[in-house]
């Protein structure tokens, strides 16, 4: 028996979320029911603005902005991370810790990140944890659910008016994002994003 309380539990972290296309897609697909979306308060309150600002220069009250949005939207994907927790964590960049433990106070399932290397799983399989790319989540999501899933990037891919983007578009920019699984998925199922 396990005390894991949902094996779709999946804790993001910053790098996944700073994108606008890959955050409106991980929340996409969490608003659609398909996994439980986590991060620290770390994560959203210091990280996401600092990065956000840094890859989209004189961006920095959007990038306010979009952590407010993503904090109404989810408000219970908050980890509250303490100090003394933090200390117990031992990973390559120390700077990662409050991921991991987020992961381990939410009984997550999953780390989504592209600093893979960060998160050796020697150090993580002792809390049942994985670090998986975001590329390999997103296609994963897709796989296992879907129609439900494309339903879900379809109406998140009807919300962009300006510019509009069409089914097309829209798997060429996951492509160049560098989300090749995902880009092969969603063109299997062009006709119905």
């Amino acid at each position: 028996m396990t005390t894991r309380a949902d094996r779709f539990t999946v804790v993001i972290d910053t790098n996944a979320l700073v994108g606008a296309l890959t955050r409106n897609m991980l929340l996409s697909l969490a608003e659609a029911g398909l996994f439980r979306p986590r991060w620290s308060n770390i994560t959203l309150n210091e990280e996401f603005e600092r990065v956000f600002a840094r890859r989209y220069p004189d961006g920095a009250a959007v990038g306010q902005r979009q952590r407010a949005n993503i904090d109404r939207a989810f408000p219970e994907a908050v980890s509250i991370v303490d100090a003394k927790t933090l200390e117990a964590i031992d990973l390559p960049d120390p700077d990662d810790r409050h991921v991991l433990a987020a992961a381990i106070q939410t009984k997550a399932a999953l780390i989504v990140t592209d600093n893979l290397k960060d998160f050796p799983a020697d150090h993580l399989l002792p809390h049942e944890i994985e670090a998986i790319s975001l590329d390999d989540f997103l296609a994963d999501c897709i796989d296992l659910a879907g129609p439900e899933a494309i339903a879900a990037l379809r109406a998140m891919r009807e919300r962009y008016k300006d510019p509009e983007i069409d089914a097309e578009a829209l798997i060429l920019k996951v492509e160049s994002l560098g989300l090749g699984q995902t880009a092969t998925l969603l063109g299997a199922y062009k006709s119905l994003l």
